[in-house]
């Protein structure tokens, strides 16, 4: 007898139905052959055509493993709870409709972000600033003077891509962007909620 190692997901989708396996919701490590008999185990199955969201417990992993393979000792080291995710399979609009949500979400973010950069300019007196500047340096009033305006325009752009680590469709580093880190974060947030809700209804079904 020896020990089996697994560590669990924290979210495995599928858009496909029928058994789920341990070893697509875990990483399992064992010696021999005992590892691939415990990935192929069956830990539940999907039936239903609908999208929805089922809780796999470690649990329900660990109690698998003892049916089929009793004796072994299993040890986690991953998630507790995972969220098993079934989505069917994209129509064939899906790109259509994949490309409508980018130029919307797009012209979105652009108008957005152009009147807050407008506000702020408002609210902190941009453009007064800059007359200053430039009276500063050249001892003379003009009013929206380019000389300051089109560095300062460059500028931003500049700041803009550098902070988003993005420019036409490439990255700049390796570094994750901040939108994919708020993404991470959210997805993480999405996924805690979804176990919070489901270890709910499995707790008020018990009852």
């Amino acid at each position: 007898m020896g020990d089996i190692y697994i560590k669990p997901n924290k979210k495995y989708t599928t858009s496909e139905t029928g058994a789920v396996h341990i070893g697509d919701i875990a990483e399992v490590y064992a010696e021999g052959g005992l590892k691939k008999h415990v990935e192929m185990l069956k830990i539940m199955e999907i039936r239903e055509d609908t999208n929805k969201c089922y809780l796999v417990s470690v649990m329900d992993i660990i109690k698998r493993i003892d049916t089929a393979l009793p004796g072994h000792t299993v040890n986690n080291v991953g998630e507790m709870d995972i969220v098993v995710e079934y989505n069917r399979g994209k129509d064939k609009n899906s790109r259509l409709w994949q490309g409508i949500k980018i130029i919307f979400v797009s012209l979105l973010l652009l108008s957005g972000s152009a009147t807050a950069i407008m506000s702020f300019h408002s609210d902190a007196q941009i453009p007064t600033v800059f007359e200053n500047f430039y009276y500063i340096f050249f001892n003379e009033h003009v009013e929206n003077p380019m000389i300051i305006d089109l560095p300062y325009s460059i500028g931003l752009a500049v700041g803009i891509i550098v902070f988003f680590n993005h420019f036409s469709g490439k990255k700049l580093t390796n570094d994750p962007t901040p939108i994919e880190v708020e993404m991470s974060i959210y997805e993480d947030q999405v996924s805690d909620n979804i176990i919070d809700n489901l270890n709910t209804e499995k707790s008020d079904g018990n009852n």
